[in-house]
């Protein structure tokens, strides 16, 4: 007996043919999409809080949380037993980045001077057995000795020591997890070392930050199990007048020392285009880490939705041939504790997944065309046009083959989970 077509089905078909008349083949783009791992942040589920048992110093580095939803997860088991949820909600095979703050340190206190890969083996294992990559980051903030808002640009040789020396065994972690799983693990460095008011001094921080990164980047990591990224920042919770590693100081370093550059969609002033960057950033450093969050008046963390920014955004990495080139890594950076910290994670992953769809689905060959014969106004036209294409119908296709819940179903089941775990949390 023949099965039926279901509405899902019928209403993709209708789609994959308006698509097909433009010169889009939406089978190709599924199959394009199916291929995108986006790595997903360690610190949405508990709020950037980790498990160490040395520090000392509530959330710092000009990193602040709002909101206190019930169900945070307070051990790494249950972490990951979030993040699970919370992936078979979301279409695709993806990745999981973690900060050093998350290692498994048993009773022992473990200052990060002193970390390695065996404090995050059972990580490894989960990942494996999941099929995940693993993505790590050196934690530079929450610690006694970043209380004067410096770490690896500080006057003192012994702090600085310190923290170079973390940076060091960040990079030996991640090598570890790309050797264990296959997969080239993204070591993203970021620090907040800055002033909250006018300084004397810009250059000396900035001269003591060079001499850190040679000495962590100075042994050579094969790029097949770690590449070197390293991020910039506008300016944070006391460091508003002078931030040490500006997005201008990184993107030199990134080229003269052949690293991959961090871009994230919050560090920048609110009229800056993140999209515009990309193709200006690309010829000159190997690879881009594009972090994607949500600024609302600045760096202000929120969940990622669905709109023109994004989509064009994710419009510029589809024209310029990086997705899946290997030179662009996707990332989620946002901590919002005022919702269900698994939706948070679900609700950003789709919506950055739904961008790149609109942007596979584009007839960039078209546009370009007319931009060529310098049909401006068939350019906008066609612009505008494609904005009320049924990607839609195409998206919950997409969902549907991945096995994942669509649109205005996947909730019941956060819901479900809310009620059966995170509310007996406490």
């Amino acid at each position: 007996m023949r099965r039926r077509a279901t509405t899902i089905e019928r209403t993709y078909a209708l789609a994959r043919e308006r698509f097909a008349e433009l010169g889009v083949e939406t089978g190709e783009a599924l199959e394009r999409l199916g291929e995108v791992a986006i790595s997903m942040q360690c610190w949405q589920g508990d709020d950037v809080r980790g498990f160490e048992g040395v520090g000392g110093n509530e959330l710092g580095g000009g990193l602040a949380v709002t909101g206190s939803y019930k169900g945070r997860a307070r051990t790494s088991e249950e972490l990951r037993m979030d993040f699970e949820q919370a992936l078979r909600l979301i279409p695709g095979k993806h990745r999981f980045a973690l900060h050093a703050s998350y290692g498994e340190f048993g009773r022992r206190e473990v200052d990060r001077d002193a970390i390695g890969s065996e404090h995050f083996q059972g990580w490894i294992e989960w990942a494996k057995t999941l099929g995940l990559g693993l993505d790590f980051n050196p934690t530079f903030f929450s610690h006694r000795l970043a209380e004067s808002g410096f770490t690896l640009a500080h006057r003192d040789d012994g702090v600085r020591g310190f923290w170079v020396e973390h940076g060091r065994r960040c990079r030996e972690i991640g090598a570890a997890m790309g050797r264990a799983l296959g997969t080239p693990c993204v070591t993203n460095l970021w620090i907040p070392d800055g002033w909250k008011d006018t300084t004397a001094d810009r250059q000396g921080p900035r001269e003591r930050l060079i001499d850190s990164l040679d000495a962590i980047y100075r042994k050579t990591i094969t790029a097949r199990w770690n590449v070197d990224c390293v991020e910039g920042k506008l300016f944070g919770l006391g460091s508003e007048s002078y931030v040490v590693g500006s997005q201008e100081f990184y993107l030199g370093y990134a080229i003269t020392r052949k690293k991959h550059v961090c871009l994230d969609t919050g560090h920048y002033h609110p009229t800056e285009s993140v999209a515009d960057k990309i193709t200006a950033v690309m010829p000159w450093v190997p690879g881009v880490l594009l972090h994607v969050s949500r600024g609302i008046r600045w760096d202000s963390d929120h969940v990622v939705t669905l709109g023109d920014e994004l989509v064009g955004l994710a419009s510029e990495l589809v024209r310029g041939g990086y997705v899946g080139s290997g030179r662009l890594h996707l990332g989620l950076d946002y901590f919002d504790a005022s919702i269900n910290r698994v939706a948070a994670w679900v609700i950003g992953a789709r919506s950055l997944m739904k961008a790149l769809l609109v942007a596979l689905l584009e007839p960039t060959k078209k546009l370009r065309e007319l931009e060529a014969e310098a049909d401006l106004t068939g350019r906008l036209a066609w612009m505008e046009a494609v904005k009320g294409l049924p990607w839609g119908a195409v998206w919950d296709w997409h969902c549907e083959r991945q096995g994942v819940m669509g649109e205005g179903y996947w909730l019941g089941e956060i819901r479900r989970y809310e009620r059966d775990v995170l509310a007996r949390r406490g």
